[in-house]
């Protein structure tokens, strides 16, 4: 058992010093709330400063019961990083200490998994941990990019304005993602609904007509022939092999573009794709712009802001092309004319308004006005896509019905020709 000295508040408000024998920190903590006091200071001996803990914070730093409240997180979505991120903003702009507003956030937390989240990263604060540095052991709750930017936050002591930004910036993008989803349901649906009306015709449907043209005693016509044989293997055994074999196919193909080489290849596939390929492209400029000029609004350095707004691009082919602007920015180029290189990700125009925008000195506002025009311009992409791939997968499924109904009209005409 080690010994930590202590330096608390008693009561009446008077500063007391001491010492208590522990097993951790978190138990001498524990100790010295029990004898009615609050922790200003908590340290091993012989440790110096090393362990020391920020005033304030470690009253706490424990649960209502004097137990460490921190526990494995459970589930915690996204909307209720998005409420963290506002309150703790609102919190801070208020004038809260960093250590108490996570204290009051895992307080008022109703959910067991945001609260034992925010009740780890309230400890490791606590503990003299940086907060970007806490959220960033959490990354499945605090992407690179969030992190990113409280760290810079953090260093230039505006962490307040750069989480409101932040929960600005995910609204706009959780809106700009819902757009882009609900465009994508109806052509989904379709395809769906393609595939099950095939499945039915060629397991339940053909079969049917088998019986009665092995009677014809002529042969088949050769469409007829293909839909058979395709009827047969689809309720075989050999149908659950080629089945097997879709699956295996379906899965090498996911596991390849799952590795950097295979999702390079696809995001190339995707941007030469007419139609598509143009509106992904434009996805990204809009999270770009949106990224930088939230990130220079806040007040971090350009080519800092840069770096994290290209992982904000989400296609790494796309990103690569920025990547390239930003060494030309730190070669002391103006960021309209390194941007300017990648003519797939900024158009002209875009450039050209950049560098307006660059000479008056209202970049970061630009950048916000320019992600929030073409949001608008996106949407109408979005829509012209979905007005174009309707009627095509109508066509298709039609296509393809229409085909096996023909198929199997064809020998009934050759049967009456017979006849006759």
């Amino acid at each position: 058992m080690t010994a930590f000295n202590y330096t608390a508040l008693s009561t009446d408000g008077k500063t007391i010093s001491g010492s208590v024998p522990a097993d951790s920190r978190a138990a001498a903590i524990a100790a010295v709330v029990a004898k009615g006091l609050s922790p200003i200071k908590v340290e091993e001996q012989g440790s110096g400063k090393k362990n020391a803990v920020k005033p304030f914070a470690l009253s706490l730093s424990l649960g209502k019961n004097g137990s460490n409240a921190a526990s494995k997180p459970g589930r915690v979505t996204q909307r209720h990083v998005e409420a963290f991120t506002r309150e703790l903003a609102s919190l801070l702009a208020g004038g809260v200490p960093l250590a108490r507003a996570l204290h009051l956030l895992r307080r008022e937390s109703k959910a067991s998994g945001p609260q034992a989240l925010w009740s780890q990263i309230h400890d490791d604060v606590v503990g003299g941990t940086a907060l970007a540095d806490a959220l960033a052991q959490h990354p499945r709750q605090f992407s690179t990019v969030y992190v990113a930017m409280v760290r810079a936050g953090e260093a230039g002591g505006f962490l307040d304005i750069v989480l409101n930004q932040i929960a600005e910036f995910r609204t706009r993008e959780q809106d700009l993602k819902g757009k882009v989803k609900a465009a994508l349901v109806y052509p989904c649906v379709l395809a769906f609904m393609a595939v099950g009306v095939v499945g039915f015709l060629m397991i339940f449907f053909i079969p049917t007509f088998k019986g009665i043209f092995s009677d014809f005693g002529a042969n088949l016509p050769f469409l007829t022939q293909i839909i058979l044989n395709a009827s047969n293997t689809m309720t075989s055994r050999s149908g659950l092999v080629v089945l097997g074999l879709t699956a295996a196919i379906v899965f090498g193909i996911y596991r390849y573009i799952s590795t950097d080489a295979g999702k390079r290849k696809m995001e190339q596939f995707i941007l030469k794709v007419p139609g598509l390929g143009n509106v992904v492209a434009f996805f990204a400029m809009v999270r770009f712009c949106r990224m930088l000029g939230t990130l220079l609004g806040a007040g971090v350095p350009l080519v800092a802001s840069l770096k994290v707004a290209k992982e904000a691009i989400g296609n790494q082919t796309l990103a690569d092309t920025v990547a390239h602007g930003i060494e030309e920015v730190q070669r002391g180029e103006s960021l309209a004319r390194a941007l300017g290189s990648s003519e797939k990700l900024f158009p002209a125009t875009v450039v050209e308004m950049i560098a307006i925008a660059e000479e008056t000195g209202r970049l970061d506002k630009e950048l916000v006005r320019l992600s929030i025009s073409y949001e608008s311009e996106l949407d109408r992409k979005l829509r012209m896509l979905v007005a174009l791939a309707e009627p095509l997968l109508l066509f298709i499924m039609a296509s393809i019905i229409g085909t096996i109904v023909i198929g199997m009209l064809l020998p009934i005409f050759k049967l009456q020709e017979l006849i006759k």
